[in-house]
């Protein structure tokens, strides 16, 4: 496969199986990049909503109201960053752009430029920039989840590590299941249904390979990202960032081929 259409498989108009899985895979890396980076800079996982949302249950119990507002604007960011992919796929989608997909990844790239600079201040002006590099992250990571989620019709998520794992849970129990039973009772209560007249139980072994990989990606993608952080300090984004761009190019460069020919 050529370059070219090989990156216009991962983030162009024309979808496949193979391309969400490989964006995936890439974003994955990405999100486990950018939330080591946050916890360096903030000391918070920026893409663990369930987490946020008991910590503000947490503090409002304990009357610490002002970190209660701090997860409510976090989550507020998550939720208008998953709303702006929204926005941004369909707008592309009602105009028949080769850059649906892309033009969210295009503004991931600049957002985690913005990281970078935002986090270069925080050693000077920690208590106003802090409050700020949260929010962006929670942003980030909501675009970023929205937009494999929209592309793959919700079958993969990169930032939500919880439902990964989970899945990988319920395939590994139907991989272990001995399907060796003996005939039980109908669910109705009526006459035992032979063994036989049962499905087998049989994990999905692709999905469970796509799984497996999605959470390595995710978890090299944090150990670079912290190892990264440490040693070149906020500059780290800009990898990052240009592996977003480089994803989001080509169908960037199609759209303004087409401009081209019609005008």
């Amino acid at each position: 496969m050529a370059p070219a259409q090989y990156f216009r498989s991962l983030a162009g108009r024309e979808r496949s199986a193979d391309g969400n899985r490989r964006l995936g895979l890439s974003l994955a890396f990405v999100a486990g990049a950018a939330n080591a980076g946050g916890f360096v800079a903030v000391h918070q996982y920026t893409s663990h909503m369930s987490g946020i949302v008991s910590s503000i249950a947490d503090d409002t119990a304990l009357g610490d109201l002002s970190l209660a507002l701090a997860g409510v604007a976090s989550l507020l960011a998550f939720v208008c960053g998953a709303a702006s992919t929204a926005l941004l796929v369909n707008w592309g989608r009602r105009r028949g752009l080769h850059s649906q997909y892309a033009s969210p990844l295009a503004l991931e790239a600049l957002l985690l430029v913005g990281f970078g600079v935002l986090g270069s201040q925080l050693a000077d002006h920690r208590p106003f920039y802090a409050p700020l590099t949260v929010i962006l992250l929670c942003f980030i990571m909501g675009l970023q989840n929205a937009m494999i989620t929209k592309i793959s019709n919700a079958e993969i998520r990169t930032t939500h590590v919880t439902g990964m794992v989970t899945d990988i849970g319920i395939e590994l129990g139907k991989l272990c299941y001995p399907n060796r039973a003996p005939a039980g009772p109908a669910p109705d209560g009526g006459a035992p249904a032979p063994l036989a007249a049962l499905p087998p139980v049989r994990a999905n072994l692709p999905k469970l390979r796509v799984l497996g990989a999605m959470l390595a990606m995710f978890i090299g993608g944090g150990l670079a990202g912290a190892l990264g952080f440490q040693h070149a300090g906020y500059a780290a984004t800009l990898p990052l960032a240009a592996l977003l761009m480089a994803l989001a190019i080509v169908p960037f460069a199609d759209d303004l081929r087409a401009r081209l020919d019609r005008s």
